[in-house]
């Protein structure tokens, strides 16, 4: 690639450096996705406890078919997301990745205002009692489709509209708004649980909770209306003027956004596009990538960290301001993943946070089995978190955005994330039951499910050392040649140069 592309992206004429702003504000519209994502998986946090009082206590179930049916109710979320990641691919194909992250924007702002409200239409607001559980698990599920759908669709239209030398850093803005949106909704629940008592908190205060998520929603859904589609999607429609257009608004030397056209073309050419059309491999690292995340226990965290505190011997409101901790953690540690990604690499970074990850959890077990929990405890959860957000959780984004080749990209990205939330909803809903378990808690006492946690992490790591690759650096068209059939070898073309590699 030429100097001219190289210079107006990083900013040194006056057009270049208006590019370069476009690139971002067009990133920072998509990663709304993200935020919203966040937002939706961790609002439920703080409406735990109300969830039980209102709906699961009433129906008097043995301790085992109401930690379930409470594991459920938290995580039905999930069974959305699953759907949401599993219909992302043809929905991006046929609607294209903004048009379904548009449609995903709209899925939010209904499952969160019928997940605050599940009553309305079907009786009095408050008066149903565990009968409104079902239209409250359907509306988040709802909800959930969107966060599946918003899941897949903003990392891959960052990843189609970004430089390759700063790619990894931009769909790293990704994570940034999720573990942001997880912890503006920790203070959001703090606050609005500090304008009553329990008991407020109880019957009225998790409806505002969940309710609070339409501010965001709407709020993506209208920038979304100014953003353009990306180049790859146009080139696969036919419509090759459009696409074109698109790259002229991202460089602003005309040539080599042609030079950029024609490669997408040929990349899109290059296999029939059918999913195994590269080989197997591609899509095992993309599903164990996706599995490992989640089974190393984020999410059993995040969404259970008042849980967690409160097995501490914390308060409610001394839980939920440790939560806060947490997910300040989360923010400051993602964003030294924003500036190490494209220096450090991928692999590196996913190898050592593993590590991280596995002492912490192993450690917080065995302080949780000793009855040591306290100040130790909390810091071994914040360097969990610290291990996660450096390493995998804006890591694995950036790698799914890159390593499927673009003729398989839609199909073998939406079963990945569709895996990842099927994962996610197992870990979420068997934590509730293992935590709840008074069996292993009298041998354990709420250990049990750290340590497994720990194990996960490491063989998380040593997955990566063995089976993924590094691909720092290469351009989207570059990496899929790791993947075709007559080069097995496992080795990338040496990256070009990032001055003079801009458009992906």
């Amino acid at each position: 690639m030429s100097e001219g592309i190289s210079r107006s992206f990083q900013g040194s004429s006056a057009s270049g450096g208006t590019e370069n702003a476009l690139v971002r504000g067009l990133t920072l519209i998509a990663a709304l996705g993200g935020l919203l994502f966040g937002y939706d998986t961790a609002v439920i946090s703080g409406a735990v406890g109300a969830i039980d009082h209102n709906f699961i206590d009433p129906l008097g179930l043995s301790e085992t078919a109401a930690g379930s049916l409470s594991g459920w109710t938290i995580s039905s979320a999930l069974l959305g997301c699953v759907i949401g990641a599993a219909a992302a691919g043809p929905l991006s194909n046929s609607w294209g990745r903004r048009g379904g992250l548009v449609f995903a924007a709209v899925l939010f702002l209904i499952g969160s205002v019928g997940s605050a409200y599940p009553e309305f239409g079907l009786g009095p607001i408050g008066g149903m009692g565990p009968d409104a559980l079902t239209p409250f698990n359907i509306y988040r599920i709802i909800g959930g489709v969107g966060v599946g759908i918003a899941s897949m669709l903003s990392p891959l239209y960052i990843a189609e509209i970004s430089p390759p030398s700063r790619r990894g850093r931009l769909v790293t803005y990704q994570q940034i708004a999720i573990v942001v949106g997880m912890t503006v909704v920790y203070f959001v629940n703090w606050a609005i649980a500090a304008q009553g008592d329990d008991s407020w908190v109880l019957n009225t205060g998790w409806r505002y909770m969940l309710l609070s998520e339409a501010i965001p929603a709407v709020l993506f859904l209208g920038l979304l209306l100014f953003a353009p589609e990306t180049p790859r999607w146009l080139v696969m429609k036919g419509r090759q003027e459009e696409a074109a257009r698109v790259l002229d608004r991202l460089a602003t030397d005309r040539d080599e956004a042609k030079i950029v056209l024609r490669e997408i073309n040929e990349s899109l050419v290059a296999s029939s596009g059918r999913l195994l059309s590269f080989g197997p491999l591609v899509i095992v690292v993309g599903l164990m990538l996706s599995i490992f995340q989640q089974f190393i226990g984020i999410n059993a965290v995040l969404y259970y960290a008042p849980l967690m505190f409160s097995n501490m011997g914390a308060s409610t409101d001394s839980a939920l301001l440790q939560t806060i901790i947490v997910g300040i953690a989360n923010i400051i540690f993602t964003l030294i993943a924003l500036v190490t990604v494209d220096r450090v690499g991928r692999k590196p970074l996913l190898i050592f946070g593993g590590i991280v990850m596995a002492l912490s959890m192993i450690t917080l077990g065995f302080l949780f089995h000793t009855g040591n929990v306290g100040t130790f405890a909390v810091v071994a959860v914040v360097a969990y978190i610290a291990g996660f957000a450096l390493s995998w959780g804006p890591v694995v984004w950036v790698l799914l955005s890159e390593i499927f080749p673009n003729a398989i990209k839609g199909k073998a990205m939406a079963i990945a994330v569709a895996m990842q939330w099927i994962a996610n909803l197992f870990v979420s809903w068997s934590f509730k039951i293992l935590d709840g378990n008074s069996a292993l808690n009298a041998l354990f006492n709420h250990g049990f499910a750290y340590w497994i946690y720990g194990v996960m992490s490491i063989l998380a790591a040593a997955f990566v050392w063995r089976y993924v690759p590094e691909t720092k650096g290469h351009r989207l068209e570059d990496i899929q040649s790791l993947w075709t059939p007559r080069d097995r070898s496992g080795e990338l073309p040496a990256a070009p140069v990032p001055s003079t590699t801009v458009i992906p």
